[in-house]
């Protein structure tokens, strides 16, 4: 590529930038359409949205038809995992972004079922170990923090609910879900910086800064997570091995020095 090439690309690259639009190559356009012949996509998006998607994606509908024919396509060896998407999902994010109240329809662990209970909606979760998804909502007749799955959720309809409440009920969520929460440094060792990718991936559920200090070429990441969630914190660093370092963060440490003994152990070796 000539001098001039690079200059024009990088021209074109940084108006892009500018105008806040995104390059989508014909591939990605390929695996869009794919997305939005699925029935969850019915779910996932409002009906004038869903046309708009379909209308740009249709200029590769009459490519690749074999390979992206969904009855001939076979995933071997792949785990058994249930649906990422659930129908409630865009009701209750609308909920969440418009701050409305909800009347909910939901079982319980006995079986019984609650109706039309009065809530404010906080937040929606998925857990990354049971693979279901949760709404976090505070009960404004009992003023009790719930969580509950969405599969469990027979019905969820808006209700009104004076801002001066929700504010209140927001207010209170956010304390509690604080006072819960744990902080963890994980230093990424040099020899490993080209996995950062990866690695971050691998803490992507969890909200996280990243630092880098460029004298000792060494990159940090502050984690923060809820206390219930510390096992699968735990089964990410193990798996990521000597790529890392728990700097920060006693309940860690003291957990993977357990886990490092006991493992010395069993091999008759003494520490």
């Amino acid at each position: 590529m000539s001098l001039f090439e690079k200059i024009y690309n990088y021209q074109m690259i940084a108006r892009l930038e500018e105008a806040g639009a995104i390059a989508v190559t014909a591939q990605e356009r390929e695996w869009l359409s794919d997305m939005l012949r699925r029935s969850e996509a019915e779910h996932a998006f409002s009906p004038s949205t869903l046309v708009k998607l379909r209308a740009l994606a249709g200029e590769e509908e009459h490519k690749h038809e074999s390979a992206r024919d969904a009855e001939e396509i076979l995933e071997k060896a792949a785990s058994q995992t249930g649906q990422l998407y659930h129908p409630l999902l865009r009701p209750l994010r609308e909920a969440l972004t418009r701050k409305l109240g909800l009347h909910l329809t939901y079982a319980i662990k006995d079986g019984t079922v609650r109706e039309r209970q009065h809530g404010y909606p906080y937040k929606l979760e998925y857990s990354m170990v049971k693979r279901e998804w949760y709404l976090l909502w505070f009960h404004l007749r009992n003023r009790s923090i719930m969580t509950t799955k969405l599969q469990n959720i027979a019905e969820a309809a808006e209700a009104p609910i004076p801002a001066q409440q929700a504010e209140a009920a927001e207010k209170k969520m956010t304390v509690y879900y604080a006072s819960k929460q744990q902080q963890a440094v994980i230093q990424i060792m040099p020899h490993f910086n080209r996995e950062l990718s990866r690695i971050l991936y691998a803490f992507s559920c969890f909200d996280k800064e990243v630092s880098y200090e460029e004298s000792a070429d060494t990159y940090w990441i502050t984690l923060v997570y809820l206390r219930d969630e510390s096992d699968f914190v735990l089964s990410r660093i193990r798996f990521l091995g000597k790529r890392i370092l728990v700097t920060e963060g006693d309940y860690l440490r003291k957990r993977m020095y357990e886990t490092a003994h006991k493992s010395l152990m069993r091999y008759g070796i003494t520490p």
